[in-house]
């Protein structure tokens, strides 16, 4: 028996439709309006905050959201933009909150392990089958790379500089176990890479060059951004 997949963002789009296929939930815009009102009301959020928030709604609003029920590329893209470009920004933007350095290294196990979790195959599976599961997917995602960009803004920089070349393996090595699996892992796109021109192992092979380029390169790029300014003492002053 072949099991029918019902992502929250709707079935796979085709090529031709899917920049049509803008998510329009209700609850979900309302949420999103809410957080909005909330953010306006509070007078301590600088504009980083703001543009990851803009992120999110983008990354759950756009077409990109229906098109990570066809392609798992897709998905990882998303999940990538979560992770490493939204949640760094709303972490900037709030006010900072101090944490013993201990937190600084849990927050990035946690993180680590989320991630793994969901890029597993059975977990994923399951939550591109059940909305609860998938916001549950989202929720740990976000919320556990948020606690890790907003522990390392406290983390003494030798730390800091450590867990981001760690985040940066980790990330790699994902990608690369995911890129040389000899056969196609993830169920719900077994028959919805096709229309896109790509086989399953395809579209499997470029999500973990994703994930080993790309994302990876986020932390790298944090960790030499920061490794600059403590080799440089006037651009630490800056």
């Amino acid at each position: 028996m072949v099991q029918s997949w019902l992502p929250y963002c709707g079935a796979a789009p085709l090529p031709g439709e899917w920049l049509a296929r803008w998510n329009g939930d209700p609850l979900l815009l309302c949420l999103f309006g809410g957080a909005a009102l909330w953010g306006w009301r509070r007078a301590d959020l600088s504009p980083p905050f703001w543009w990851g928030f803009a992120s999110i709604v983008l990354l759950f609003v756009s077409p990109l959201c229906a098109l990570s029920s066809a392609l798992f590329s897709a998905r990882v893209a998303h999940h990538v933009l979560l992770t490493a470009v939204a949640a760094p920004l709303v972490a900037w933007g709030l006010r900072p909150v101090a944490l013993a350095a201990r937190r600084a290294a849990t927050a990035a196990a946690v993180h680590i392990l989320a991630f793994w979790f969901w890029h597993a195959p059975q977990p994923y599976a399951a939550a591109l089958s059940n909305d609860a599961i998938y916001w549950l997917m989202q929720i740990t995602l976000f919320g556990s790379a948020l606690g890790f960009w907003m522990a390392l803004r406290r983390a003494p920089t030798p730390l800091a500089l450590g867990l981001l070349l760690v985040m940066t393996a980790q990330m790699g090595l994902l990608g690369a176990l995911i890129t040389f699996a000899g056969d196609p892992l993830y169920a719900p796109h077994y028959a919805t890479t096709q229309p896109w021109g790509l086989r399953p192992i395809e579209d499997q092979q470029l999500a973990g060059l994703i994930m080993w380029v790309p994302a990876a390169g986020f932390y790298l790029a944090a960790a030499l951004g920061m490794a600059w300014r403590l080799v440089s003492p006037r651009a630490a002053r800056t």
